[in-house]
């Protein structure tokens, strides 16, 4: 039985790697990794093969970087033919990226099946290109494994037959999990000189919040402002320190991840591998970013996250996690920040089915449905 596995950037590298794992304990399957190349270089892709032990890809697709057109026109275009020779019984994406959606579109055209690991999110705004990416798969998908209860009904309220949806839970937590005892190892605290619980973390990616000029800059201004009180470490995410690079901001990329942290202030170093990040992430006062999966990952771990959004396709983060949705005025940062340092950490119940076992739950099912057909 084959299944072939696609992924492109970051966050899919989270989720496959524990599919990935779960696959390859069952002698009936033969797993096919394929990466697009949509994230390549070391600190956005290399490092997470290795911190998360993902084994290195069948298929190097090398898209690279360019406009969302150029990536979702390219993976189709060089994943078709290896899906026409390999013939896999079933194409499992996964998240929301150009190359989930290529992946999907490329396989369904083919008439193979196609799985969407996290189907269902929606933040019901269109301006996002990760919306777009949703809906498209979830449209030519043929399984659809929920992480939230959440997906479900959107899936439902959407016209899904219900026998395609399956709730299984969140790979993320699994990956959480499953590297927990090699996370909690990481040296990043004393190589950044930063005692636990005592600063905070920064992520921006989002175009909608670095490509505008007056956005980024009014983030900036709350965040230096919240520095003041407590030291700040922000890896900055290449499409991110371009922009602020644009922008004049070259003062803030000073400093190595083997300096020490400032006592207040704001801390810049390069993009964190997967281990030294949840080390990092677990011992925080609080966050803020605009990420999907680190509202994810705050809410399994209970430390509080401001996510400088309007919106978010997670909202079990919000109702049985520590997610508060904050914006980008900088007022309203600043506020839910302080607030955040006065009040005490309070235990938050962790969402339906966030157990670990997911990703055994979606295996078990994809055998069920394609082995020996």
């Amino acid at each position: 039985m084959k299944i072939l596995n696609v992924v492109g950037a970051r966050p899919n590298f989270i989720k496959i790697a524990p599919l990935i794992r779960e696959m390859r304990r069952h002698p009936q399957i033969t797993p096919i990794l394929v990466h697009t190349g949509q994230h390549y270089d070391a600190d956005m892709a290399g490092q997470f093969f290795e911190d998360l032990e993902i084994p290195n890809p069948d298929f190097q697709l090398g898209v690279g970087a360019g406009s969302h057109a150029y990536q979702t026109a390219e993976v189709m275009k060089r994943l078709e033919p290896i899906l026409e020779r390999e013939r896999p019984q079933v194409v499992v994406v996964v998240g929301d990226v150009n190359s989930t959606m290529a992946g999907a579109l490329a396989a369904a055209k083919l008439q193979l099946s196609v799985a969407h690991v996290e189907a269902g999110l929606r933040s019901f705004d269109r301006s996002m290109p990760e919306e777009i990416n949703r809906v498209v798969t979830d449209a030519v998908s043929d399984i659809l494994f929920a992480s939230e209860d959440s997906g479900v009904r959107n899936l439902m309220a959407e016209g899904v037959p219900p026998h395609k949806i399956f709730f299984v839970g969140n790979v993320m937590i699994d990956s959480l999990m499953l590297s927990h005892r090699r996370w909690i190892r990481s040296t990043i605290h004393d190589r950044l000189g930063l005692p636990k619980g005592r600063y905070g973390i920064l992520t921006l990616h989002r175009p909608a919040n670095v490509d505008d000029p007056d956005t980024l800059k009014g983030l900036l201004s709350a965040v230096g402002d919240i520095a003041d009180l407590i030291p700040i470490v922000f890896p900055v995410h290449p499409r991110t320190r371009r922009h602020l690079e644009t922008a004049g901001e070259r003062s803030l990329f000073f400093r190595s991840q083997d300096e020490q942290a400032p006592e207040r202030g704001l801390f810049c170093v390069p993009p964190l591998g997967y281990l030294d990040f949840m080390a990092l992430l677990a011992s925080a006062r609080f966050v803020l970013t605009d990420s999907g999966g680190i509202q994810e990952e705050t809410t399994a771990l209970g430390v509080p996250c401001m996510t400088l959004r309007h919106n978010t396709e997670r909202p079990v983060t919000v109702s049985h996690g520590t997610n508060r949705l904050v914006g980008v005025s900088p007022d309203a940062i600043v506020k839910e920040a302080e607030r955040i340092l006065r009040s005490p950490l309070s235990n938050a119940c962790p969402p339906p089915l966030w157990d670990g076992r997911a990703s055994r739950r979606i295996v078990d099912i994809l055998l069920d449905r394609f082995h020996e057909r």
